[in-house]
C-alpha cells in the first residue's frame, strides 16, 4: 500500500502516522527536494564511504536514520538500477557497475573550463599574473582556459592545443605524476629538443627535477619553454587518484626572487588541490606520489 505521503517522498511513516524528517534529510532539502530521492542518494554515499567489503542492512539502516524495511525498498531499488550490488557472500551491499558507466559520461561531458573558471580568475588576481588550466591528454598539457594578468602584457599562449611537457611547468606537473618507465616512453615519443639554452633536455636530469616536483607539488618552467618568461604549475586529479592536468602560472622572470617562486609554487598547489577537490580527486599530499616515487627509485638501485 502506497501512503498519500510516501507517493510525494514527505519522508518516512512513523509508528503514530505522521511523517518524519531526519535532520541531515532537512539540511538538505531544497523547497522542491523529493525526499525519496534524497534519501536513495544518501545511501548511495554512505556506501560509498563504507569498507571494501560493503555494508549490512541493520549498519545502512542506523546510519540513514530509516527502518530496515524502508531501507530494504531503497536498497533493492539502487540493486536493480546497477548502483548499488548485494555482495554474496559478504555484509551486504557495495557500489555497483551502474556507477562506473555515469562516471565515464561525466568525465566526457565535464567542462572543465567552466568549472574551473572562477578558480582561474581568483589565481590571477592572487598572484598578479596569468593563470591557465590544462587538461592531461595522454601526458600532454592541453590548456582549455586562461586568464590574463593585469598590466599590458600578453602572452600568445593559443587554448586546445597540445604542448611540449618537458618545456613547461603544466608538462612537468602531468610527468611528475607518471611512473620513470612512462616519462621514458614520453620523451622518446616526444623528443627533448630544446627550446631555449634553459630547456632540459637529458632524460636523467628531467627525472632529477621531477623528482624534485614531486617532493614540491608544484613545478617551475625556469625559461625552459620561452626566454625571459617563467611558469610554476601544479597537478590535480580525478575520483580515481589520476592526474587529470595541471595549473600554473605565467609572468616575466626579470630578478624574481628564489622565495617568490617558492610562495606562487604553494599558492598554485592550493588551487590545484580545490580543482582535484571539484572533479571529486583527493588534496595532492593525499596522494603520496613522492613516496611511490622514492620507493621505485630505491627499488631500482
Amino acid at each position: 500500500m502506497v501512503f498519500p505521503g510516501e507517493a510525494f517522498g514527505m519522508g518516512e511513516r512513523g509508528a503514530e502516522g505522521d511523517w518524519a524528517l531526519t535532520e541531515v534529510d532537512r539540511q538538505a532539502a531544497g523547497r522542491y527536494t523529493v525526499q525519496s530521492v534524497a534519501r536513495a542518494l544518501r545511501l548511495v554515499e554512505i556506501v560509498a564511504g563504507g569498507p571494501p567489503g560493503g555494508l549490512s542492512l541493520s549498519e545502512l539502516a542506523r546510519t540513514l536514520g530509516t527502518s530496515k524495511s524502508s531501507t530494504l525498498a531503497l536498497a533493492r531499488t539502487l540493486v536493480a538500477f546497477g548502483y548499488l550490488r548485494d555482495a554474496h557472500p559478504g555484509p551486504g551491499y557495495t557500489l555497483g557497475t551502474g556507477l562506473i558507466r555515469l562516471g565515464d559520461i561525466v568525465g566526457r561531458q565535464l567542462p572543465l573550463g567552466d568549472l574551473c573558471r572562477p578558480l582561474i580568475e581568483d589565481l590571477s588576481r592572487e598572484t598578479k599574473l596569468t593563470a591557465r588550466v590544462a587538461i592531461s591528454d595522454g601526458g600532454y598539457p592541453v590548456f582549455v582556459d586562461r586568464v590574463d594578468g593585469p598590466g599590458s602584457v600578453r602572452f600568445h599562449t593559443p587554448l586546445g592545443q597540445r604542448e611540449l611537457p618537458y618545456a613547461s611547468a603544466a608538462g612537468k606537473a602531468i610527468l611528475a605524476a607518471m611512473d620513470s618507465g612512462g616519462v621514458r616512453r614520453m620523451c622518446v615519443e616526444t623528443g627533448l629538443a630544446p627550446r631555449t639554452a634553459h630547456t632540459i633536455t637529458d632524460i636523467d636530469t628531467l627525472l632529477d627535477n621531477l623528482a624534485a616536483v614531486r617532493r614540491l607539488g608544484f613545478a617551475v618552467d625556469d625559461e625552459e619553454d620561452a626566454e625571459g618568461v617563467f611558469c610554476v604549475g601544479a597537478a590535480f586529479f580525478g575520483h580515481d587518484g589520476s592526474c587529470a592536468g595541471a595549473v600554473s602560472v605565467t609572468g616575466i622572470k626579470g630578478d624574481l626572487p628564489a622565495w617568490r617562486i617558492d610562495e606562487l609554487g604553494r599558492i598554485v598547489r592550493r588551487y590545484a588541490d580545490d580543482v582535484s577537490g571539484i572533479l571529486g580527486g583527493s588534496p595532492y599530499i593525499d596522494l603520496g606520489l613522492a613516496e611511490r616515487a622514492e620507493a621505485e627509485r630505491a627499488a631500482a638501485t
